[in-house]
């Protein structure tokens, strides 16, 4: 058997001294296993990103053992984001949870376009918080809808509507802004529990019952996000300290703040502040 074909680089592993076994996500056969020789070579190894779109000819002499693959390259995508390590993790977070999510040369070409959609989010300014989107929407292609808008019921608190999901009596409460399709959401907490809400659904209705095993690459990804909020909220908590040690003194003696206090103030804490909730920063 014998055909041509484009496809995502979604994992590679080493199979000899001089060649891999690869797995790409195709336009027209699904996500396909093959093995390329001379996958060590300077010119193939550097094709060989998780992430890029690759010209494949698959060859196939014998139905029960690995086909092989002659690759080109046909987009180059991951080498782009090489210096954003957040990027680039979540390049490898998503072509392995289609790895782990789809079967083999089962055709859907909704997933091969929503790979291309990955990349095209990636260059949006609210990249972080589409991303889950991305996600559900994977989900969804795979068979699990989660339907937030018709499982959630909703209730005013402080004149603000808020969303949950009654289960044995208790509320648990779900992210505004993905029942309300708000894809330009940056409340850094939102966007927390958005991911958690994602990974619960991914660990009770998918992983856990198919006795499958939550995607390294994943955990390490959330990780990756986990240290950059910490540090966010970390530093948001500075700037309030300070800013009440620098107020403090004119709030307890009727003078004016010092030149200095408020130069400090007004080069500190509102350029810090501003990237506080810049997208442009995770």
């Amino acid at each position: 058997m014998y055909w041509e074909d484009c496809g995502y680089l979604l994992s590679k592993n080493k199979y000899s001294e001089n060649s891999s076994i690869v797995e790409l996500y195709t336009e027209s056969h699904g996500k396909v296993l093959g093995i390329v020789y001379g996958a060590t070579s300077k010119k193939i190894k550097s094709y060989l990103q998780i992430g890029n779109k690759l010209h494949l000819n698959y060859n196939l002499k014998n139905e029960n053992r690995i086909g092989y693959l002659k690759i080109e390259i046909d987009e180059i995508l991951t080498p782009k984001y090489f210096d954003d390590k957040k990027k680039l993790s979540s390049i490898v977070s998503s072509m392995s949870l289609i790895k782990t999510l789809t079967v083999d040369n089962q055709i859907n070409n909704k997933i091969f376009i929503l790979i291309k959609k990955l990349f095209l989010i990636l260059n949006d300014y609210y990249w972080i918080n589409k991303l889950i989107f991305w996600e559900l929407e994977l989900l969804k292609l795979v068979g699990y809808d989660l339907e937030l808008s018709k499982i959630v019921e909703e209730e005013l608190v402080g004149g603000k509507k808020h969303y949950f999901v009654s289960k044995n009596s208790e509320k648990k409460y779900v992210p505004s802004f993905l029942v309300e399709q708000n894809y330009n959401e940056v409340d850094i907490n939102q966007i927390s529990s958005g991911f958690k809400l994602v990974t619960d659904y991914l660990e009770k209705s998918i992983l856990k019952p198919n006795n499958i095993l939550h995607p390294k690459s994943r955990i390490e990804f959330l990780n990756l996000l986990k240290e950059w909020f910490y540090y966010f909220r970390s530093l948001a908590i500075l700037l309030a300290k300070y800013v009440i040690t620098a107020f403090a003194p004119a709030l307890l003696n009727p003078v004016k703040i010092s030149n200095i206090v408020f130069l400090s103030i007004i080069f500190l804490f509102i350029p810090l502040q501003i990237k506080l909730y810049s997208p442009e920063t995770w």
